[in-house]
């Protein structure tokens, strides 16, 4: 019997942390490498809607995962809030529109947990969307994340019986592993803390000094497990997609399914780069969101479950940073 023939996949956002897991995904699940699509920001500006419409003209992908974004921690989305919200509006309206005028059916929007409010009830469900304010420190990236999923939606209402389009939406929890941002001030609080642990690790710094109280509770799922949901999303049948979602609250959300103070982050990353100073914390600092733990009981019900733990997952991304740093561990 022949086999079916595979999709061309673009995936936009290749080099970035969740765009590379997807393309490590996709080839371990056996799609050749010649049907995966890639552009660099130098060769494809997303924030170019002439550039992005000519592209999608060329290469008529089968499939789209949406991964490009700009992002970024608490300092990042305070420092660069125009940039934040203007760029990713723009990416996500680019790739989103010109897809569905060249004829792409399946595309797969990627968020973030963010778009819930502030002090939305824990766990967050999906049905916690636009029902209260957002966390002040990322609105502007929050507000364009929420942007992204209505128009996956509006295109699907507008379009899905006439044109078969069926446009995706999952909103990942707090990701980390290989191929982070280890910058010193625009990185997440995982890979901020490796750094800072194995810096303080290398100069026998006495202690290492958390912004806020440490009380903050954040879920972590590593980003090949993100991945590996995201591939599942993509692929499940709509009548089973459906039966978790609706027209006008079609996303879905992707936890690890607990969560742990920073204080007790900062502990077992220490732990992994062998620091053995004080961990202190300086409450003059902002704590962002009191707690944000995802409710990812729709997608358990489609069948989906993370395998990595937090202790394997952050070995290996330490593992990354020092090979990104050509630092010895």
């Amino acid at each position: 019997m022949t086999p079916p023939v595979q999709p061309r996949i673009y995936v936009a956002g290749h080099r970035g942390m969740v765009g590379s897991a997807i393309v490590r995904q996709l080839l371990a699940q056996g799609h050749a490498p010649q049907q995966l699509i890639t552009r660099t920001h130098a060769e494809l500006d997303l924030t170019d809607q002439a550039a992005v419409r000519a592209f999608m003209a060329a290469e008529k992908p089968g499939q789209v995962y949406l991964a490009a974004a700009k992002v970024g921690g608490i300092h990042a989305n305070a420092t660069y809030p125009a940039e934040f919200i203007y760029d990713n509006l723009m990416v996500e309206a680019n790739v989103v529109h010109e897809s569905f005028r060249a004829g792409v059916r399946k595309l797969l929007f990627l968020g973030s947990s963010c778009i819930y409010p502030r002090l939305a009830a824990q766990p967050m469900s999906e049905d916690a969307l636009l029902t209260g304010p957002l966390e002040p420190t990322n609105e502007p990236y929050a507000i364009a994340k929420i942007a992204g999923i209505k128009l996956c939606e509006s295109y699907n209402r507008q379009y899905g019986a006439s044109h078969g389009v069926d446009y995706r939406s999952v909103m990942p929890t707090n990701l980390y592993g290989p191929g982070d941002n280890y910058h010193p001030q625009n990185s997440h609080v995982v890979p901020a803390l490796i750094r800072r642990f194995h810096e303080a690790k290398a100069s026998g710094a006495p202690s290492v000094t958390l912004w806020g109280t440490g009380t903050p509770l954040r879920e972590f799922l590593h980003v090949d497990d993100m991945a590996a949901a995201s591939v599942f999303v993509m692929n499940l049948p709509k009548a089973v997609y459906d039966q978790q979602t609706r027209p006008m609250q079609s996303h879905l959300n992707v936890g690890f399914g607990s969560d742990i103070t920073i204080r007790a982050l900062a502990q077992a990353i220490a732990r992994v780069v062998g620091y053995t100073g004080a961990i202190g914390v300086d409450p003059t600092q902002p704590d962002g969101t009191p707690r944000k733990l995802m409710d990812s009981t729709r997608l358990n019900a489609l069948g989906w479950q993370p395998s990595i733990t937090l202790e394997q997952g952050l070995a290996g991304a330490y593992a990354d940073f020092v090979s990104q740093q050509g630092a010895a561990p």
